[in-house]
């Protein structure tokens, strides 16, 4: 009875195991479960978006005053951080030391045409005598000598009084052209050397400029752009600080003459009109410079791509399968992306589900989540 009971014990267990393993068999047989994704047909349309590039405010005109003179400021004729017209008067420098030395060279002036005047009429007074046969001729060479000297003196002490009367305008500091001054370096009895002595900065604000490097393969568009005419209005070129934007569009204007060798960029200057004074020389922002491209963009749904290793994919439809695409991406637009190259109008792609899909996946499409 026992007997019985074991092998019969041991039937039941072996036919459990062989339907269990056919289960298995032909779960593996049929594969995994398709995975529910949500899809997107491939389409084109006009991309509105803006290429950005780090941006330095630059003044157009700017220029450093330093003294060149020596001596000590003896007056400040302007306000710190103000508007200055070109011409007007801004730092004074002590001047006695210059005007003196410009008296004593009117006066050494003054000598020195006494002198020519003597010498003019010695030399007039010999050559009559020597006419008349009444001089030696050594006589008359040295007064001709003479003259000559007196003549040289004169015109020595003229440049020198020049030179001095140079010397006293340095003593007055004025404004190049209109601008704006900054703080300035030195105060009121503050020693100052030539040429060494920096007393403040004047700036151009209003055109002023923007300066920014651009990969050598943009020369081309720019230079197409620095041709155009701009039309009214134009915001080809906008100027942002973060999510604040410049309110006045710019224009390119200069494009430097050379790129670079070692970083294969070149600098490009584009002018904006600053009425209002709020842009002010140093400060850094961001170029946006409005696509000019004509023709349509693919566009597809930025949360469809994945990267891996620094490239970009998509999942393809294919026949209720995927497979992974490598792309190259373009600017991002809202929560769109512009694909360059990868994918063609019409394909499909997986827009949701793609964390759980590889290469080869089953899938079944189900309808968009609901906003």
């Amino acid at each position: 009875m026992s007997s019985i009971n074991f092998y019969s014990y041991t039937s039941i267990g072996l036919l459990v195991f062989a339907v269990a393993c056919g289960n298995k068999n032909q779960q593996a047989a049929q594969g995994p479960p398709a995975v529910a994704v949500v899809t997107h047909k491939v389409n084109s349309s006009d991309a509105a978006y803006y290429d950005e590039y780090p941006a330095i405010v630059r003044a157009l005109n700017e220029v450093e005053l330093r003294a060149q003179v020596n001596g000590y400021i003896t007056a400040m004729h302007f306000k710190e951080g103000e508007k200055v017209k070109k011409g007007q008067k801004l730092y004074s420098i002590d001047q006695q030391q210059s005007e003196a030395a410009y008296r004593q060279a009117i006066a050494n002036l003054s000598v020195q045409e006494t002198n020519l005047v003597r010498a003019q009429k010695d030399v007039e007074r010999y050559r009559e005598l020597e006419k008349q046969d009444a001089i030696a001729k050594q006589q008359v060479d040295y007064a001709e000598a003479n003259y000559s000297s007196a003549q040289k003196l004169v015109e020595a002490a003229k440049a020198t009084v020049r030179s001095v009367q140079t010397n006293v305008r340095y003593s007055t500091i004025i404004a190049p052209f209109d601008g704006t001054i900054g703080i300035s370096l030195v105060r009121l009895g503050a020693s100052v050397t030539p040429g060494q002595t920096l007393l403040n900065t004047i700036s151009s604000d209003d055109p002023i400029a923007v300066d920014i490097s651009v990969d050598q393969r943009e020369i081309y568009k720019f230079t197409q752009l620095l041709m155009r005419k701009p039309s009214k209005g134009d915001s080809t070129f906008r100027l942002s600080f973060g999510s604040q934007v410049y309110s006045h569009p710019g224009t390119i204007s200069v494009i430097d003459r050379a790129v670079d060798a070692q970083t294969g960029t070149i600098k490009m200057r584009i002018s904006f009109p600053n009425p209002d004074h709020t842009l002010r020389a140093g400060m850094s922002g961001t170029l946006l410079v409005e696509s000019s491209s004509t023709e349509k963009s693919v566009l597809i749904p930025f949360k469809s791509v994945t990267e891996q290793l620094g490239e970009f994919f998509v999942y393809v439809v294919d026949s209720a399968k995927v497979s992974q695409r490598k792309v190259l991406l373009g600017k991002q637009v809202n929560r769109n992306i512009i694909v360059k190259d990868g994918l063609k109008v019409g394909e499909t792609i997986v827009t949701e589900g793609v964390q759980n899909l590889r290469e080869g996946s089953a899938i079944s499409v189900a309808p968009p989540a609901s906003k």
